[in-house]
This record gives C-alpha cells, structure tokens and sequence, in this order.
C-alpha cells in the first residue's frame, strides 16, 4: 500500500521515531510517546510498502481553528511531494469538520506559503500560545513563523 492513511496505535512508536529524529536536530519540537498516543487520532501516515515515510497532525484548537502540526518525511522520502500531500490532507480533513482557519507554526514558511499559507503574527492565536506555547522551553527566544490558511477565502 502507497498513500495516506490515518494513523493507528500500531503506528504510535514509528511516529515517535521520525518525530523525534528531528526534534533531536532542533527541527522539531520533542513530542512524548505518550502525548503521540493521547493525539493519534490527530494523526495522519504516508506510507509505502508498509513503511511510514512520512506524519502529520491536524490539532483542533476551537470551533473555527485548527493548527497543522509535527509534520516530518524521513530524508530518504524527501522531495516526492510526500509533505504537501499530507498537509493537503490535513486541509481536506479541517474543511469536513467545519473549521474555517488552520495554521501551523514553522521553520519552513515558504512550503507553507506555496500552498496558499500567508505569514502572520503568532498574536492571532492566543489559544495556542496561552495553552501550549507558554510551557515550551523556547517560548522567549521562539523562532518559529505563524502562517494562516483561511480556508473560507478558498470556498
């Protein structure tokens, strides 16, 4: 099998793996074995022959937002269109649940603005920041870039 599928338990340690190999880079915020388990319904693989080249999450945060979040393709799967195609379907996913914004936070703006993304100020997420942002350790030297995806301007 080749494509994308949502994620399952038995894809809870596969998902850490790739996640956490670029959080050790910095790439990545580090995400708990546990937090990947609390969240797999959030998740969606890539997967071929069996394998996960690639992950990504859609978090929802409120009625009308929802943050793109760890998404990761293993180096040797890069450059195969593995990461928009799991944004896109993150996207796809936000659109049936109602949600009319999805951002995501990033080092990588420009793969986000390439697909309809535009940068902004991270003041324009307030649940995100009071919620999850302020327990990081990088929450006063953050480097990470806002992008917003209105998605009733696509409509």
């Amino acid at each position: 099998m080749t494509g994308i599928r949502k994620a399952n338990v038995k894809d809870a340690h596969q998902i850490f793996k790739i996640l956490q190999s670029y959080a050790i880079k910095g790439i990545l915020l580090p995400r708990s074995l546990n937090s990947i388990y609390e969240h797999i319904r959030d998740f969606f693989v890539y997967e071929i022959d069996g394998k996960i080249a690639g992950v990504c999450s859609l978090h929802i945060f409120w009625e009308d937002l929802a943050e793109i979040k760890s998404l990761a393709v293993l180096p040797e799967y890069q450059g195969r269109g593995i990461g928009k195609k799991l944004v896109e379907r993150c996207i796809e996913d936000a659109r049936s649940l109602g949600v009319k914004k999805v951002f995501a936070l990033t080092y990588v703006p420009q793969f986000f603005e390439k697909l309809g993304f535009r940068t902004v100020e991270k003041s324009e997420f307030p649940q995100k920041v009071w919620t999850e942002c302020i327990h990081c350790v990088k929450f006063n030297e953050c480097s990470e870039v806002p992008v917003l995806l209105n998605l009733e301007d696509q409509s």
